[in-house]
């Protein structure tokens, strides 16, 4: 059997205003704005390249833990390749970012640093060599 990666899929207190700031910060286009049966505002988004991103509240009767920014076991956080570290950093505390961690040069690898976006989210920027 084949694989491909579907999507995404971040929780928010407020789906519309996450989805603003992705499409603000990291040029999301927003494809769809539903609420659909479960209750929940559910927004699909997509990347310059073509990467799906869905945002959603909680849907009826839902109790949603608290995001987690830090490093953690499970999905711990996605990457997102930048032109230039230094720049993107200063831009996306800009926006409101917090950065966690980094820049780190790796040896014969990539400058990398880690981001604390909306919703406790963790964000890890790539300048590729």
């Amino acid at each position: 059997m084949s694989y491909s990666f579907n999507h995404v899929h971040l929780k928010s207190p407020d789906p519309g205003a996450t989805a603003d700031w992705y499409v603000k910060v990291f040029d999301f286009t927003v494809v769809s704005d539903n609420i659909r049966p479960y209750g929940d505002r559910f927004i699909r988004c997509e990347t310059t390249d073509g990467v799906v991103v869905n945002i959603s509240g909680a849907r009826d009767g839902e109790m949603l833990g608290e995001g987690d920014a830090s490093a953690h076991h499970g999905l711990e956080h996605f990457g997102i390749n930048v032109g230039n570290m230094n720049e993107e950093l200063e831009r996306l505390k800009s926006f409101g970012a917090e950065v966690l961690e980094g820049p780190i040069s790796v040896p014969n690898g990539p400058v990398i640093a880690f981001v604390k976006a909306p919703d406790d989210v963790r964000i890890e920027l790539l300048q590729l060599p």
